[in-house]
């Protein structure tokens, strides 16, 4: 039997029914957001990815599932100049 945390035992501020329905990269993005959303409002795919140690192809692969979740951030494409820009408001 393993002991490492499963995705559905991580805690997280997201409702049980939420947290079950995102993926562990999409919870860690998730997390970062929430961090950084009161100190700045958009975001480069590829700044986050650095931030988080993923690509930012795998950041623009699991952004879609935030913006259509229920979660307590507003998260909208904003722009593809460069790489995918989003605008996140809390």
């Amino acid at each position: 039997m393993s002991t490492s945390p499963t995705p559905e035992s991580r805690s997280t501020a997201l409702p049980a029914d939420c947290e079950a329905d995102l993926s562990v990269k999409q919870q860690q993005i998730l997390e970062y957001l929430r961090e950084q959303a009161d100190s700045q409002t958009y975001f480069k795919s590829r700044l986050i990815a650095e931030e988080l140690g993923m690509s930012a192809k795998e950041v623009g692969t699991n952004m879609p599932p935030l913006v259509e979740s229920d979660v307590d951030l507003s998260i909208e494409k904003w722009g593809y100049s460069s790489g995918t820009t989003w605008m996140v408001t809390a």
